[in-house]
């Protein structure tokens, strides 16, 4: 298929590549993202990162609050869009947006449907501890990303990956798909499967409670737990000098010698350190090796300088209680 009249929506850094391939081979008419923010110490108002992005490229940028105006949907129209592009944009399409252009809207979504539908797909695979993910290009329908699948891509998720790690290898692979179905859009269109209605999953938006550390739990669902909010929101736990981000940890056989001999084994307890210094905290099943965190107002360190700097003794415990 030759050069497309697109309407692109988006709003994080994950949705930027996908417009920069697009705009490459495509005529790319306006991109719509959410509103700006307030962010920074003043707080002032902030265009979301693609926003940022498409106007440094010189693009129409729009950020409506909603779909649903009928004026914003007049102005959609008056594109003749042949296609509107979706990644991560965060706001709802209704049906009637879904019917403005020519050949439909595609969506890249961050996993390989029918799991993980919904807002948070990359954080709740790491979480579950699956093994591999990828990019779905879907044409939208009114239902949560229930649409006909016309591209996949996959990719194996190693225990070394956190979400950080993980969006950026999808942001490009999302982008190199989305750019590969669109220039053979005919044929994906001819081609396009329906979800199977089995191995439904959603991906709940993150909440800053859901990346509480429950102690509680097994040292394997902590470590897959520590790398799905890394590095943002960052897992945390309560610790001597306040909330503390705990951003990298893996499973240990054992205890050292000294956690054996004198710690509590309660799970949230200090269990003592590693050859290398990293910090050993219990959990429901043994222990996990922390060995980076970040403590309230400072920046991420290696476990072993935030243990020269407080005075904790094993046994103690660093759980805290959980949000109410």
């Amino acid at each position: 298929m030759g050069k497309l009249r697109i309407v692109y929506m988006g709003s994080p850094d994950f949705a930027i590549p996908a417009l920069d391939l697009l705009a490459q081979n495509h005529d790319i008419c306006a991109v719509y993202t959410q509103p700006p923010r307030r962010s920074g110490r003043g707080m002032q108002e902030q265009p979301v990162p693609l926003a940022r992005h498409a106007l440094d490229m010189g693009l129409p940028v729009l950020w409506p609050t909603t779909l649903n105006d009928k004026n914003v949907q007049n102005e959609l129209a008056a594109y003749d869009a042949d296609l509107f592009v979706v990644v991560a944009y965060g706001l709802l399409l209704p049906p009637a947006v879904l019917d403005i252009p020519r050949y439909g809207c595609l969506n890249g979504h961050a996993s390989l449907l029918p799991r993980w539908r919904g807002a948070a797909p990359i954080q709740r695979a790491i979480e579950a501890g699956d093994s591999e993910t990828g990019i779905s290009v879907m044409l939208m329908e009114a239902g949560l990303d229930t649409g006909p699948v016309l591209a996949t891509r996959s990719i194996p998720i190693t225990d070394a990956m956190n979400a950080g790690d993980l969006h950026d290898a999808l942001a490009q692979m999302n982008a190199t798909l989305i750019d590969d179905t669109v220039a053979s859009l005919d044929d994906a269109l001819l081609h396009r499967m329906p979800q199977s209605g089995e191995g439904v999953t959603y991906a709940a938006k993150i909440s800053g409670t859901d990346a509480h550390i429950d102690w509680q739990k097994s040292a394997t669902v902590l470590a897959c737990h520590i790398r799905a909010y890394a590095p943002y929101p960052g897992a945390w736990c309560n610790g001597p000098k306040g909330r503390i981000r705990v951003l990298a940890a893996h499973q240990t056989p054992s205890a050292s010698p000294d956690a054996t001999d004198n710690a509590t084994h309660q799970p949230g307890t200090f269990a003592g350190q590693d050859d290398q210094g990293n910090m050993l905290m219990m959990t429901g099943d043994g222990t996990l090796c922390v060995s980076l965190v970040q403590p309230a107002g400072k920046k991420a360190m290696p476990s072993r300088n935030f243990l020269n700097g407080v005075d904790l003794a094993i046994g103690d415990m660093l759980s805290g209680s959980h949000p109410t």
